[in-house]
């Protein structure tokens, strides 16, 4: 005997099935209110504390990065709170069992999948708590230097003396070596130069010395050092060093700029020459020859 399966059949069975689903709907809707309104509370609650954790507990961090992560943490977690307790309220305990086993063979997954950027996120965290860096520190790292200006869970940015951004990602940023200028509000400028062999070689020194004394103040056990060299081809080199305040790559530039002026004009005064290399092409009828004069002279 067959049995005839109609439109009728299915159209009966289909709402059956949606009365069940609108019975239990009805039957379940103070807990789906409820579960709502606990979403909103844990929400609202959620950027409170956020709110709270940054202005009044982080008063002390002065690290930006550490207060935007950590308020970041707090909403994330309060938010998971919430939904977990309202689909207590929904009766979904298996729901939820089922949520957990699965986000932890999804987390392995992803976990293995992106370790490079797991990496970078705990780099991120690293940098955020270290006092050996903060937001507008000048540094120098993988051959760049420029002011930190954001340090997030990925990378760490800085902008150059010429404006232009670089990223670097934050694993490779913790396994390298930096510099940061601003950890100390002094520093030492060198300053290289030379002068003639007629020179004489302690009024040399003693005007250099007084010359950087006199327009670089130093300050408590700080002092101008001075040192002759080498014999150059042309010259008798030596380098200057002194303090002053230093923070970042232009404030060298500029101590350097300074300091080469001041020592030029009190040499013309004094008549001390700072040579230069002479060459002298000789054309010959089927040779160039090329004479070095490295005697200093300025002739």
């Amino acid at each position: 005997m067959q049995h005839k399966f109609s439109f009728t059949d299915a159209v009966t069975k289909l709402w059956d099935k949606l009365d069940g689903w609108i019975e239990s709907i009805i039957l379940k809707l103070p807990n789906i209110i409820m579960a709502v309104l606990v979403m909103i509370f844990f929400y609202i609650l959620a950027r409170v504390l956020r709110k709270f954790f940054k202005k009044v507990l982080l008063r002390k961090v002065s690290q930006v990065s550490i207060q935007e992560i950590i308020g970041k943490v707090v909403f994330v977690t309060v938010l998971m709170i919430g939904f977990f307790v309202a689909l207590g309220i929904l009766d979904l305990d298996k729901v939820l069992t089922s949520i957990l086993a699965g986000a932890g063979v999804i987390g392995l997954a992803v976990g293995l999948a992106l370790q490079g950027t797991l990496s970078n996120t705990f780099g991120g965290l690293i940098l955020s708590f270290m006092p050996q860096l903060k937001i507008n520190d000048w540094i120098e790292a993988e051959g760049t230097s420029g002011k930190v200006t954001e340090i997030s869970l990925r990378n760490i940015i800085l902008t150059k003396a010429d404006n232009n951004i670089v990223v670097i990602p934050n694993s490779k940023f913790i396994d390298g070596a930096f510099t940061n200028y601003t950890l100390n509000r002094r520093g030492k400028v060198f300053v290289n130069c030379g002068v003639g062999y007629e020179s004489d070689l302690q009024v040399v020194e003693d005007l250099t010395v007084k010359v950087i004394k006199e327009n670089f103040k130093q300050q408590g056990n700080e002092e101008v050092e001075f040192f002759f060299t080498e014999f150059g081809d042309s010259s008798i080199n030596f380098v200057v060093l002194f303090w002053t305040d230093l923070q970042d790559k232009k404030m060298e530039l500029a101590s350097q700029h300074k300091a080469i002026k001041l020592i030029k004009s009190h040499f013309d005064q004094k008549d001390i020459n700072i040579p230069f290399p002479i060459r002298t092409l000789d054309f010959g009828k089927n040779n160039l020859t090329v004479l070095s004069d490295k005697s200093g002279s300025d002739s």
